[in-house]
């Protein structure tokens, strides 16, 4: 029998709840890979990078590289989307400015770690997205290149995370930014096989 598709519009309550929820577990996910010290894709494993080279916090970074791509998310997505996004981000960015001091890890292996980061995540980021958000970034930038020259938005985004993982390979631990290369598969297998419009699409 085929699967029924979806198409819903969510009240505020339902909303808030989600981004509660989705925004929890991808800061969740990024509490899991700073203690280990590894990286993820997109700009938040720009953001985690650079939180690593220089003193500046992952949350205040994360905010403002994604500043530049809420002008292409207007554009691209409409008001809607950009302003769920931004809300999104700025969830995220606090909460993993509070997580720290809530959570602790006595031992933590690196293969579990990056596992159960890019589950998280995962899961995280399929919350956001059936409720009509992101967290911004290269994803946005993408869409808009697909539109605008008519590069494929999945080639914009595996050429980022490759440059992003080959710099960190020089910057930390190789052996860490194979972790986090496992990580960051099980987050893009995650929304492969969940975040399909043929399935759910929430506004």
């Amino acid at each position: 029998m085929a699967e029924p598709h979806h198409s819903l519009t969510h009240s505020l309550l339902e909303d808030a709840q989600a981004f509660l929820l989705g925004t929890a577990m991808c800061a969740l996910g990024l509490q899991f890979l700073t203690h280990l010290g590894l990286v993820t894709g997109q700009t938040a494993g720009l953001a985690v990078l650079v939180s690593y080279l220089t003193d500046w916090s992952f949350g205040a970074v994360f905010f403002v590289v994604n500043l530049p791509f809420y002008v292409l998310a207007v554009l691209r997505m409409g008001w809607r989307f950009t302003l769920k996004t931004v809300i999104a981000v700025a969830l995220v960015s606090t909460l993993s400015e509070i997580f720290p001091a809530l959570i602790s890890f006595d031992r933590l292996e690196p293969a579990l770690g990056a596992m159960l980061a890019g589950g998280t995540i995962g899961l995280g980021l399929i919350v956001l997205f059936r409720h009509g958000a992101s967290l911004g970034g290269i994803g946005i930038l993408a869409l808009f290149l697909q539109d605008r020259v008519g590069i494929q938005a999945g080639w914009v985004q595996l050429g980022f995370d490759a440059a992003l993982f080959a710099t960190a390979a020089f910057a930390l631990d190789p052996v860490l930014v194979g972790w986090s290369l496992l990580g960051a598969v099980v987050t893009n297998l995650i929304v492969a096989t969940n975040h399909r419009k043929d399935r759910y699409i929430g506004r």
